[in-house]
């Protein structure tokens, strides 16, 4: 099976889909998702695959058969817990994790994202964080979060006891704690950015 005929597909389908190729062109071997056998290996390996609404498998066949816009508008590509188990036990050789990365910049760029699902907000405040303190504030995340996602559930009690809690125990710390050399860490995020990713 390959790849559908970029004529034969919708003009914005077309055009996410040229924009997939631009990401994928900046990895080896990105072309491999063309030979994937849906065998399901990288499913059975994932292990948040459960909590997707589209399995990695199923991105991948998504992808063939031209839904790329629904692959951006599901929550798959931004569950991705980085493990590389797929990409591992892949028998075709395809690196689904950076395929499912390069998904993720054409997202960004294209501006098409999950509706109800704001893990975009999420992954843009936890990079603002790393590059602001060199590591995660927490509350900070999820304030940002929050904010993103409906601004009434910062009001939940369900949240407050579970932040209270976790303050509780020491688990949350109240202020951002900065590390040592943080042009270094901007640097490293600024250049990463400049190069596509994140």
């Amino acid at each position: 099976m390959t790849s559908p005929p970029a004529a034969s597909l919708p003009r914005r389908e077309a055009e996410l889909r040229a924009a997939f190729w631009d990401q994928v062109g900046t990895f080896p071997d990105g072309y491999r998702i063309l030979n994937c056998i849906q065998c399901g290996t990288c499913t059975g390996s994932c292990p948040v695959a459960p909590a997707m609404d589209i399995t990695p498998r199923q991105v991948v066949a998504l992808f063939r058969a031209g839904f790329l816009e629904e692959i951006l508008r599901s929550r798959a590509i931004w569950m991705c817990a980085s493990c590389y188990a797929c990409a591992v036990r892949c028998p075709a050789g395809i690196r689904v994790t950076d395929s499912l990365y390069a998904l993720k910049r054409v997202a960004e760029k294209k501006k098409v994202f999950p509706r109800s699902f704001p893990v975009h907000a999420l992954a843009d405040a936890f990079t603002r964080n790393v590059r602001d303190w060199g590591r995660n504030w927490e509350i900070w995340l999820g304030f940002k979060y929050y904010l993103a996602a409906g601004p009434a559930k910062l009001l939940s009690p369900d949240l407050h006891r579970f932040a209270l809690g976790l303050l509780r125990k020491k688990r949350l710390a109240l202020l951002p704690a900065r590390v040592k050399r943080i042009h270094e860490v901007r640097a490293i995020i600024d250049k990463a950015q400049s190069m596509g990713g994140l």
